[in-house]
């Protein structure tokens, strides 16, 4: 694994960073990005951030060039992710229409699909929401109930989806629906692109733990979906399906927020007493300091050494899953140590003028808890790595 950049990767990425310097709002580098108010904290303003981004020729990077993309190898889309985060650039709020639905769009869709979608993903014209899981189907998403039934040239579909982030914002949910009530669980699953303005569809706010409600129930009684939205073959969604959730998992298990929060906890460290003396000198936080910088740094080259893999062309096996296994528990972790060191002020959430990095962690560590059951939960990776990664058998 060779760590030094190519020329070409070099150049792209002095290009980025002079870009980003001139355009994102300047800060404290080594304090977190909250969810800050203003323009950027509205769904326009998100809007507006992306389509100065898609305007630079920093938004789907790794699409091909006939689709809107910069064919960009592996390396730079990880690039941009690197210094995106690290010059604090506020995330997009297409994120996933751009990592999850345009790939799976690009790779199944019909020709008159990727070309009425895939440009308005990438301006933010039109924003998606996933639509998977149900109150009945969240880890065991093959038990999924909403049915879909062709009526002419329409489907007429009727369930209830939830955990739908973006939701009560989104223009459209590439949504899993079963077409054939009679087929083995697995088949019999369809996956359509459902215009959330059409009569038949409610959204309902679910509140978090962290008082915001980016999460929804999702009722679809009687809602009329174009046959030509359905993407793949019929009763074949669950391979495009899985499609889209290896882009989540890779999605949420980069490594760079891990560095981030690791460098927000040393720093609240160094300024920190414990004991009577700097947190940093004191013998069991710098042993607690030192496991986690590790872990950190091993899941810095493990995510290098699968970019190797994948840049020499292997076939993506459980690498994701271990990723997001590994990075969630991480993150919860670095949260709860900044907490620990904070002590009662760590419990100080909103509205309070002792808040340390504006309660940043506080939202993290409750954040940082739901990412580890969503994109499926720990114990499924679990599964997936023991079954498909080492080939044991499954548990009775």
């Amino acid at each position: 694994m060779d760590l030094e950049l190519a020329p070409d990767d070099r150049a792209f990425r002095d290009e980025l960073r002079k870009w980003l310097a001139r355009n994102v709002k300047k800060r404290a580098t080594s304090k977190p990005r909250t969810l800050e108010p203003g323009a950027e904290g509205t769904v326009e303003g998100q809007r507006a951030w992306q389509r100065k981004l898609h305007d630079a020729g920093y938004v789907g990077i790794g699409w091909p060039r006939e689709f809107g993309g910069r064919g960009a190898s592996l390396m730079q889309q990880v690039i941009l992710g690197e210094e995106l985060s690290r010059h604090g650039a506020p995330g997009i709020i297409g994120i996933l229409s751009v990592q999850m639905v345009g790939p799976t769009l690009i790779q199944w869709g019909t020709e008159a699909q990727k070309k009425r979608y895939l440009p308005k993903i990438l301006t933010a014209e039109e924003i998606w929401c996933q639509g998977y899981s149900e109150p009945g189907a969240g880890s065991d998403l093959a038990a999924l109930q909403t049915r879909a039934v062709l009526d002419g040239d329409h489907y007429v579909v009727n369930g209830q989806k939830i955990w739908t982030s973006n939701a009560h914002f989104a223009d459209w949910m590439f949504c899993l629906v079963r077409t054939d009530p009679e087929a083995p669980k697995h088949r019999g699953i369809s996956y359509i692109l459902i215009d959330m303005k059409t009569p038949g569809i409610t959204v309902r706010p679910l509140v978090q733990m962290t008082k915001d409600a980016q999460f929804n129930e999702v009722f679809l009684d009687n809602v009329r979906v174009p046959a030509s939205n359905i993407v793949g073959e019929p009763n074949h969604g669950w391979w495009v399906a899985n499609t889209t959730l290896q882009h989540e998992r890779n999605m949420l298990g980069s490594p760079t927020h891990s560095a981030n929060l690791f460098d927000g906890l040393l720093r609240i460290a160094r300024a920190r007493r414990k004991n009577g003396r700097r947190a940093t000198e004191d013998p069991v936080t710098r042993q607690q300091l030192a496991a986690l910088k590790t872990e950190v740094e091993a899941m810095r080259l493990n995510f290098y050494r699968n970019l190797t893999e994948a840049m020499r062309g292997k076939e993506p096996g459980v690498e994701a899953s271990i990723t997001k296994l590994n990075i969630t528990s991480l993150n919860h972790r670095l949260a709860e140590a900044v907490l620990e060191l904070l002590g009662p002020y760590g419990s100080l959430y909103r509205g309070s003028k002792h808040l340390v990095d504006d309660g940043f962690w506080p939202y993290e560590l409750m954040f940082s808890l739901g990412m580890i059951i969503g994109g499926g939960t720990s114990q499924i990776q679990k599964n997936i790595i023991a079954q498909r990664g080492l080939g044991l058998p499954r548990a009775n």
